[in-house]
């Protein structure tokens, strides 16, 4: 492989050929040198602000202002809603506790990937990186933007719905600048999300307040009685738990990013339990501000929740809210790209993904081919007229690997107790969240058998199709197709490998 032209390169970009090591310590070549010192790896840029806003930003898209109503359906009432969304808090909070043991005991990026690959061995890891890497994560990044472009079109079209073309042109425009922004700068996108973050939990203070102001004139008829006419159905509050959790999803987002974060063992473990439960408290009374000014019955017909709140008690400035909802979907959008391009780039630096999407950027330090590839999957997955209907039923895969990671955290205090654990989640913390996990595998199944659901586990089961060949016996003939195809991409991108960095 072209290996000495590429260094070559990367010497050019930093400002000359070097001479020696010893020539990175000279005074005369101060900005240079502090360049050529730098690693060709992922630098250390996100700190315990950044991580924060990374948990808080993913978690909060657009659901708790367009349609946090799956809740309320289910449970019948307004007391069993606000219990069920306070209960998916400390769920989800539990669950991360168990991240926080794995990612403090194996310091690599990569989420779930790196946790399955050390307690089960390779190919449970490589079946999660390809049904998460090939499906769930891109299509995910394309149903926020497609939020996105839905709210951002919808008032240049008043009175009737954006037409398709526009919704998805614009959808792909926003990959477009999230992808660049995350290619130019870790520190960059980080500013990005830090902003965006901000800006959800500022409309978030302002409706709960509005709400704060309502109670206190008395608008409090809809929480006079709160339990009347709740569901007892076990099914509907299982169902309720379901979609509630849903809304969270996004608290293991962090784990993914471990080795861009500065000191690790303090500020992974100190980011969920900050991040997470304030994420809690905001969906708790948002809601509760929401039926201060509407029905549970005018909560579940409104289409825009936050909205209807919104042109009810913020008038003439109503519009804040439409707006800060484009941009609560803009900061989740960056969010879950900067996440799943960490993903891609370790499943390639480990083998399970072509090389060339391990490779990084000499320029930005930035894990560029492997977010691009990201990038290019959201926009094929933006070209269907439906994709929320595949998420629906890939959904039960990813609770399936969150209970897989959980039993993993188990599994390894007797298979590795030589790791070292900074922090340590209680065992029984890990089997309720195995447990729970379960419970949200089989629920929608059971509630209602489908054979798409068959379709996706035969998906994800196909990847063993690929695994053998290319990953376990590693075929001569594909290294020398792919070696050619590699060089030429290095070259276009300006990327390399990454630096062994011990």
């Amino acid at each position: 492989m072209d290996e000495d032209s590429v260094r070559k390169r990367k010497d050019m970009f930093n400002g000359g050929p070097a001479t020696g090591p010893t020539s990175n310590m000279s005074a005369s070549h101060s900005k240079p040198a502090e360049e050529d010192m730098k690693a060709t790896v992922l630098q250390k840029e996100v700190g315990l602000l950044s991580g924060i806003c990374m948990i808080v930003g993913t978690m909060i898209g657009s659901g708790i202002f367009v349609s946090p109503k799956a809740v309320l359906l289910e449970t019948g009432a307004v007391g069993p809603c606000l219990c069920v969304w306070a209960a998916c808090g400390v769920l989800a909070t539990l669950g991360a506790l168990c991240y926080a043991e794995l990612g403090t005991m194996i310091t690599k990026s990569g989420g779930e990937y790196v946790y399955l690959m050390e307690a089960y061995g390779s190919v449970m890891a490589y079946l999660y990186s390809w049904s998460t890497i090939m499906v769930l994560q891109p299509s995910a990044f394309a149903i926020i933007a497609l939020s996105f472009a839905e709210y951002t079109s919808t008032p240049f079209y008043p009175g009737c719905t954006p037409p398709i073309m526009v919704t998805k042109c614009l959808a792909v425009v926003c990959v477009f600048l999230i992808v660049s922004v995350n290619c130019l700068s870790v520190k960059l996108a980080s500013y990005v999300q830090n902003f965006f973050t901000a800006a959800k939990l500022l409309i978030i203070l302002v409706i709960v307040v509005a709400g704060i102001v309502l109670l206190a004139q008395g608008n409090t008829e809809n929480l006079s009685n709160p339990f009347e006419g709740a569901s007892t159905s076990f099914g509907s509050i299982g169902l309720a738990f379901y979609n509630g959790l849903w809304a969270y999803d996004g608290w293991n987002q962090l784990n993914f990013i471990t080795e861009e974060l500065e000191n690790p063992n303090r500020n992974l473990p100190l980011a969920i339990i900050i991040g997470i439960p304030l994420v809690t408290v905001c969906y708790v009374l948002v809601n509760i501000a929401y039926f201060s000014a509407m029905t549970p019955t005018e909560l579940l017909q409104s289409p825009a929740v936050a909205v209807t709140f919104g042109d009810r008690v913020l008038y003439p400035l109503s519009w804040v809210v439409p707006v800060f909802v484009i941009f609560s979907t803009f900061g989740a959008a960056n969010g879950s790209c900067f996440t799943a391009g960490r993903l891609t780039y370790v499943a390639g630096r480990e083998g399970h993904m072509v090389k060339i999407l391990s490779y990084i950027s000499l320029k930005h330090l930035t894990p560029s081919p492997a977010l691009i590839f990201n990038g290019i999957l959201a926009v094929l997955y933006i070209i269907p007229t439906d994709i929320s209907t595949l998420i629906n039923y890939f959904s039960f895969a990813v609770w399936a690997f969150y209970g897989l990671t959980a039993l993993a955290l188990i599994v390894m205090r007797f298979t590795r107790k030589e790791l070292k654990r900074p922090v340590k989640c209680p065992m029984p913390i890990a089997a309720l969240v195995v447990i729970v996990s379960c419970y949200l595998v089989l629920a929608p199944i059971i509630d209602k058998p489908e054979l798409e659901y068959l379709y996706c586990t035969i998906f994800i089961l196909s990847g063993l199709l690929l695994y053998f060949p290319f990953v376990h016996r590693k075929f001569s003939w594909t290294r020398r197709v792919m070696r050619p195809i590699t060089m030429h991409l290095q070259l276009l991108m300006e990327v390399v490998p990454p630096e062994k960095n011990e």
